[in-house]
């Protein structure tokens, strides 16, 4: 795969799909780095991942480690403050009159895009890596193609310079995410995955499954056992 030689940064939370999407960057940019943020959510316990995801990763991975540069994590308390959500406060997880589920958090992928786009200008990025998905998600609204094509014209105005919003994942199934990765670093891409990184809404590292660890029952949780199963099932079929 010949080496593009922009800077990218990846929006980087410690789960599943941003490390997916953090080595697909790695494979295709001379240079790439990472933002988090921590906005109150109540699963922070993905903030103490990403340290050790992104040294797995360039120990597992050597010719990654050159293009891995540096980690920036932000302060979005106030998207915790002005939120009423079951993502950044301890409530049962349902369905809302409005069709959504109360995970979503209003504002916040258009938040961190934007936040990240203003630190990509100041650091010589041109490419924001996201692993927004409208196939596999929860309906969230500012994950579909349409909204961040709509904001990648809206930043890359703003800043009066090309600003490319990479989704890899867009259009891939929970199965499909976890064959890229394995594409991507093979099984030891997907075993640092299931070890290291973290996808439970409720912040659960007490137990760990065969994908990984979670509390087994809220929604992230579902999506990623049943990705892994379809994964296995079809690499069975193969």
């Amino acid at each position: 795969m010949s080496q593009d030689p922009r800077t990218a940064l990846v929006v980087f939370s410690g789960g599943q799909d941003s490390t997916a999407c953090l080595a697909w960057a790695l494979a295709r940019y001379s240079h790439v780095e990472t933002i988090g943020f921590d906005y109150g959510q109540r699963h922070k316990v993905e903030l103490d991942c990403r340290g050790r995801i992104r040294t797995k990763l360039a120990q597992a991975f050597p010719e990654w480690a050159p293009r891995l540069g540096e980690d920036h994590l932000l302060d979005l308390g106030l998207l915790g403050q002005i939120s009423d959500t079951a993502l950044t406060e301890s409530r049962a997880i349902e369905m809302q009159a409005n069709g959504l589920p109360n995970t979503f958090v209003p504002g916040r992928n258009l938040l961190f895009l934007n936040f990240a786009a203003a630190l990509a200008y100041r650091r010589g990025a041109s490419v924001l890596v996201g692993g927004m998905c409208e196939t596999d998600y929860s309906g969230y609204p500012d994950c579909r193609d349409n909204t961040l094509k709509a904001l990648q014209v809206a930043i890359s105005l703003g800043l009066d310079s090309p600003m490319t919003i990479e989704t890899p994942l867009m259009w891939l199934t929970k199965a499909q995410t976890w064959a890229l990765s394995e594409t991507l670093g093979g099984q030891a891409l997907n075993d640092l995955i299931i070890e290291h990184t973290h996808t439970c809404y409720l912040g659960d590292r007490s137990q760990r499954h065969a994908w990984g660890y979670g509390c087994g029952h809220c929604p992230a949780c579902e999506l990623r056992r049943e990705g892994y199963a379809q994964y296995q099932h079809d690499k069975g079929n193969a």
